[in-house]
């Protein structure tokens, strides 16, 4: 025992220099301690007086960041500009019309000289940067693209209601959360299948103007946990500069099909053999799946195809859209209230492509569309048929993919089981 504490003082006294005030504390209890006097000292501290500029033509940048009701006339004046000659300048140029437009929370960057005369200007609207410019006794509006800044973010959520708000609440875009549900739609019916308490992570790209937030960019890596069940998902482009979205393990996670061709909606009449038609008012088959969704809801391919038929149907289908894909099968898509722009019979689309938005054409009660899936002009039941798988990754590509995979990889376990909202 004695041996252990002469260990022990000697283990405090050379640690104890390290520890600073708060070891201090950290006595024995009877040890008696001085009370410290604490006295508060105020002392005033003489600043260099910093006088403006004599010079009135000396200028200056500065920046002021827009309030919901601003004109372009009370932010120059916040920025010191006194230039009633300018401000009318600006108000007949119609190349300054962003100026008029302007966004609460956005910035504008101004050079003014001592005399309030306005020399330069700056504002990002979009992704474009507006610039004036003073030449003689006149001003020139330009604009050109902004050269924007890629930053990486983390964000991780869990579903209380829907994908949408959970991702508002993890400070997300409805782009990511779109792209969220577009990457995991062959595998998770967004519609049906999500349940409280499943979780997300997700990594993707931010795109910066001078620290200004501009958009969101291309989700580079995700996991959603769905009923227990993960799904992964990491982006990949070849050499060539075509990309997808692969499993860690080189799979490719898109099927042949999507299984829904609308990002969001609900399942109002599902396949069955025998359904009361609702104007009909008979019973027959009803050999598709009826999404109900707001009128102009737009209709996604469900796969890579050629358009068969792109018309008013002169049956109960309404505006109609059929896609044959890979000859043997055909989606159907029906009661459409209008086609998409260049959308004709022969003409090729891509999975995920718009062609079409739903409506209430034909024989419709409401705005829903009505979805079929045949194999050899078969009806089959989109939501239980074995979709076929897109090609995975080759043995070529693979040391180039797993280079690019593994440190997504890396940032999916990262967020793995964290409250976060957003990372950098």
């Amino acid at each position: 025992m004695t041996h252990n504490n002469r260990l022990r003082r000697v283990v405090l006294a050379a640690i104890l220099p390290f520890v600073g005030v708060v070891a201090a504390f950290g006595v024995a209890p009877a040890t008696v301690t001085e009370t410290v006097t604490v006295a508060k000292v105020i002392e005033d501290i003489a600043l260099p007086d910093v006088p403006l500029s004599a010079n009135p033509e000396e200028a200056y940048w500065q920046e002021e960041r827009i309030q919901r009701g601003d004109t372009i006339a009370s932010v120059l004046a916040r920025l010191q500009v006194d230039d009633p000659e300018a401000l009318q300048a600006l108000r007949g140029n119609r190349d300054a019309r962003a100026l008029y437009q302007l966004v609460p929370g956005k910035t504008i960057r101004a050079k003014v000289t001592g005399a309030g005369k306005l020399l330069a200007l700056r504002y990002l609207a979009g992704t474009d940067v507006y610039s004036v410019e003073r030449a003689g006794e006149g001003l020139v509006v330009g604009r050109q693209p902004a050269q924007l800044e890629t930053r990486t973010m983390m964000a991780s959520g869990e579903i209380r209601s829907s994908l949408f708000a959970s991702a508002d609440a993890a400070n997300l875009s409805d782009a990511v959360a779109s792209q969220i549900a577009d990457i995991f739609s062959t595998d998770i019916d967004f519609h049906r299948d999500l349940r409280k308490g499943d979780r997300f992570s997700v990594v993707y790209e931010a795109l910066y103007h001078h620290g200004d937030l501009i958009r969101s960019g291309r989700v580079v890596a995700a996991e959603f946990v769905n009923q227990g069940k993960v799904h992964q998902a990491v982006y990949f482009q070849n050499s060539e500069g075509k990309g997808g979205y692969y499993t860690l393990s080189g799979k490719n996670i898109r099927k042949a099909f999507l299984r829904s061709p609308l990002e969001f909606s609900r399942i109002s009449s599902g396949f069955s053999r025998a359904r009361f038609h609702p104007v009909l008012k008979q019973w027959r088959a009803h050999n598709g799946i009826d999404y109900a969704a707001p009128s102009g809801t737009r209709v996604k391919a469900t796969a890579d195809g050629v358009v068969e038929f792109a018309a008013r149907h002169q049956g109960g289908y309404g505006n109609l859209v059929v896609l044959r894909h890979q000859s043997k099968y055909t989606t159907w898509y029906g009661h459409l209230s209008g086609f998409a722009k260049g959308l004709r019979k022969g003409g090729r689309v891509a999975q995920g492509d718009v062609i079409g938005y739903v409506g209430a054409t034909g024989l419709a009660t409401g705005p829903h569309l009505h979805y079929e899936f045949r194999i050899n002009d078969v009806h089959q039941n989109p939501l239980r048929v074995v979709m076929p798988s897109a090609p995975p990754i080759t043995a070529e590509v693979r040391p180039m993919f797993e280079a690019a995979a593994q440190p997504l990889a890396l940032r999916l376990k990262v967020l793995r089981g964290t409250n976060l909202a957003r990372l950098d």
